[in-house]
């Protein structure tokens, strides 16, 4: 996939109050970034149940590129 390395890419990443993928998702992202020479904003946040809900998130972590969910739609789970 070829991208142009002047663009900025915004990654969000929601995460429940008790979600434990916070660390890792950080290090895979950043790897991820390295290798394909991406520079991006990367923004982490914790937020409870009903925030998740109003948002229509589908899990923890849920991950979104320039507003984009990496998730299908259609799944259910924050948690």
């Amino acid at each position: 996939m070829m991208h142009d390395r002047k663009t900025q890419l915004s990654i969000d990443c929601y995460l429940s109050q008790g979600c434990q993928s916070e660390e890792a998702l950080k290090t895979n992202i950043a790897a991820a970034l390295e290798k394909e020479g991406i520079k991006a904003e990367v923004n982490f946040h914790r937020i409870n149940n009903d925030e998740a809900s109003s948002l229509g998130l589908s899990g923890s972590p849920s991950v979104f590129i320039n507003g984009i969910e990496l998730q299908p739609s259609g799944t259910t789970g924050f948690s």
